[in-house]
């Protein structure tokens, strides 16, 4: 099963900022995404549900510095991307 992602302006906003301001992660980046729509439960994304004020939302990884924080329907084979950043822009 292929999971639909979509972006919302506000993501694709700052999706194109992080994506200039990170060159060289540009490649892993679009790996991820390929991966998520193919297998978002696959280990190497450790995707996981967040707690605390991102309660609802989960975080998948690009790499051990970056991650994405989504929304994640399961039912409707929907990924909804939030956030993207450090990890300590997303999750802040």
């Amino acid at each position: 099963m292929l999971y639909e992602i979509e972006y919302t302006q506000k993501y694709e906003k700052k999706l194109f900022k992080f994506l200039k301001k990170h060159r060289d992660i540009v490649e892993r980046y679009k790996k991820t995404i390929q991966l998520m729509e193919i297998d978002p439960f696959h280990p190497s994304l450790r995707l996981h549900k967040l707690q605390g004020k991102l309660d609802g939302l989960h975080s998948i990884s690009i790499d051990m510095q970056y991650r994405i924080s989504i929304e994640f329907y399961i039912e409707d084979g929907r990924i909804i991307p939030i956030n993207i950043g450090t990890h300590d822009e997303v999750y802040s």
